[in-house]
């Protein structure tokens, strides 16, 4: 089975947010691989990675990073394939802004797109969709994900109206 979706980060102190990429992938069955690579310090490795994941069968590539957090850019860069961007805020980040604007501000012709800080979830949600535009089995898991959400309301809202206050009216 080869990997549809590569997530990467910039080490393996990012995977406490990265993994919630991995369990959407998992839920939605779609296979992936994980790998850290640091654009500052094994920048051969990113750009060879980019430049071949495509010859592997990668479709996305979702790029988690903190502090300056090169590594989304630097791998959008050199690879056909969209990378989405997952700002992280790390020990030696501002409170995560720096993270963010890194990845937000790509030069004309390099996009990134950019997830919310630590938002590797959304990340993954995303990828399904660009996959789903292509596979039908994609397609038909992530209509059911948004069936679910939905679901997840109509029963918040249902919980809700359990509950009583003398000047609630629903």
């Amino acid at each position: 089975m080869e990997p549809k979706v590569s997530i990467i980060m910039g080490s393996t102190s990012d995977m406490k947010v990265m993994e919630q990429a991995a369990a959407v992938l998992e839920q939605m069955e779609i296979p992936f691989e994980i790998n850290a690579l640091s654009a500052h310090r094994v920048p051969q490795m990113v750009a060879e990675f980019a430049e071949n994941a495509h010859k592997r069968g990668v479709k996305v590539i979702i790029a988690g990073a903190g502090g300056a957090a090169h590594l989304p850019g630097v791998i959008a860069a050199t690879t056909p394939l969209p990378v989405i961007g997952v700002p992280i805020k790390s020990s030696n980040s501002m409170d995560g802004w720096d993270s963010v604007l890194s990845i937000l501000q790509m030069p004309s012709g390099i996009p990134v797109a950019t997830m919310a800080l630590d938002g590797a979830k959304n990340a993954a949600i995303f990828a399904t969709q660009i996959l789903a535009v292509s596979d039908a089995r994609i397609f038909e898991k992530f209509v059911n994900f948004k069936k679910d959400l939905a679901l997840k309301i109509a029963k918040a809202n249902e919980e809700l109206s359990q509950i009583k206050y003398k000047f609630k009216t629903n």
